[in-house]
């Protein structure tokens, strides 16, 4: 499985902040289930909860969120892809330093991140997390700007990397978003309430509109005169084709705007072009994957139907009654539908192919419930390459499509064909944002941002 960093929300103006915080890292929860926090802000000071698991884990119960008083807040859902697991690692980060307190959320990745580290701590700096959000703080803290747009925008052009941040002060809210705008960032209004998220299915859930995005490079500050805006330098445009493919939820506009569902419709029937076959059924692997597969059934005119079930009550670890029992990890999440496949032909329908694990075990599933043939069609290309702008993926010599040609991959799998959708056609697609770059380094290896890591080839991506 590949996951994404982690998700960011930001409220102003809002008498009960902490608790339509709370609202939206639920919409985000997708984007980490690993820990999560809120800070308030109440004009003198900061009121905070933080901890490991999902949100309903960390708030389970009223007092959780009445206690987050204040008319601002930010929170922050965490998948790590840099820093351990551990509750040290867990976000908003909060310091007090000479401009006093501060929170930020990240979501994203530093690449210079250990030389910056190294260099600060020869200078006498202190860090007790592992994260390379902690790098920020501690340049906004060195910092001799008066204004924290000012301040920020200095340590920012110290950094390499990606990131959508929200910064906190006990009287604003920040947000900022890389010059290259690799991860998404949006700008929304409630009522009188500025609202910054991750994605746009947050400001769905508390009521707010989506008004922009977060401009790459752009630092904007709100507090009680509205928001104002400032500018890093520019830079070419590299937004993460994966936020369309499988990280951002189906209901958010992302990137100027565009619907994530819309897109991976048309990647759905693109791939239906580029790769038919004769078959009774399309199946898709739920959930990221239901778009794409309705999108080919609609290009092939073959039927769509449910043929697997997916168990959304499955937390982050189980515990295996029986280790004899194989394939357990895949049975406990997914189960076929056997009336729906037995006898047919299937398409099984996902947006990408990583260690290839659980797809061989998907495939023998279905085989079992007496599926005639099965074909494996992805809406995404081979992957071939490390991420290192805020995900979680294996090694390349992890990566399955960096080592077996697509028919080594079929017998590997055991199904009776496999079709990936080319990156020559996934970026010729029309429901694209026109006349913007996107980063598609796991696919071509062709990174938009520099890497200052010597080993980053064999580079386990676990930043923050």
């Amino acid at each position: 499985m590949i996951r994404d960093k982690c998700g960011v929300f930001g409220i102003f103006g809002a008498r009960n902040a902490g608790a339509l915080t709370y609202l939206g890292l639920y919409s985000l929860q997708h984007r980490g289930q690993e820990s999560c926090g809120i800070v308030s802000a109440n004009g003198g000071g900061f009121h905070s909860r933080m901890g490991m698991g999902l949100v309903n884990e960390v708030f389970s119960s009223q007092h959780d969120i009445q206690s987050l008083r204040g008319l601002a807040a930010i929170g922050h859902n965490r998948y790590s892809t840099t820093g351990s697991s551990s509750p040290d690692n867990i976000q908003p980060l909060v310091t007090n330093s000479s401009r006093g307190y501060i929170a930020l959320g990240h979501n994203g990745n530093l690449t210079n991140y250990h030389l910056i580290k190294k260099d600060l701590e020869k200078k006498g700096s202190i860090f007790r997390t592992t994260s390379d959000t902690e790098v920020i703080m501690h340049l906004l803290a060195r910092s001799r700007r008066d204004k924290i747009e000012d301040a920020l925008a200095e340590a920012l052009g110290q950094v390499i990397g990606a990131y959508s941040l929200t910064l906190l002060t006990p009287r604003q809210l920040v947000a900022a978003r890389d010059p290259a705008g690799v991860r998404p960032l949006a700008l929304g209004k409630r009522r009188k309430a500025w609202v910054v998220a991750s994605e746009s299915c947050a400001f769905d859930i508390i009521g707010a509109k989506y008004v922009r995005d977060i401009e790459p490079g752009e630092i904007i500050v709100i507090d009680k005169n509205g928001v104002k805006s400032r500018h890093l330098p520019k830079k070419p445009h590299s937004y993460c084709i994966f936020e369309f493919i499988y990280f951002s939820r189906p209901d958010s506009r992302i990137f100027g705007g565009t619907n994530v569902d819309k897109v991976r419709r048309r990647l759905g029937r693109a791939l239906a072009k580029e790769h038919p076959v004769e078959a009774d059924i399309i199946i898709s692997v739920p959930d990221s994957s239901n778009t794409a597969a309705l999108g080919y059934s609609e290009e092939s005119r073959i039927p769509y139907d449910i043929g697997l079930i997916r168990n959304h009550y499955v937390g982050r670890t189980f515990i295996r009654p029986e280790q004899k029992i194989r394939d357990l990890d895949v049975k406990i999440k997914f189960n076929v539908v056997k009336g729906v496949v037995k006898n047919k032909r299937v398409v099984l329908v996902d947006d990408s192919l990583v260690r290839g694990t659980t797809s061989k075990k998907l495939v023998k599933m279905l085989r079992d419930a007496g599926a005639r043939e099965v074909h494996l069609r992805l809406s995404s290309p081979p992957i071939t390459n490390p991420c290192f702008y805020g995900i979680d993926m294996p090694t390349k010599k992890e990566l399955i499509a960096s080592r077996k040609s697509v028919e080594a991959i079929r017998r590997y799998l055991g199904a009776d064909s496999v079709g990936y959708l080319s990156l020559e056609r996934m970026l010729q697609m029309p429901s694209l944002p026109r006349g913007e770059g996107f980063c598609h380094a796991c696919f071509s290896g062709r990174y938009p941002i520099r890497i200052l890591d010597k080993n980053r080839n064999n580079h386990k991506n676990r930043c923050d």
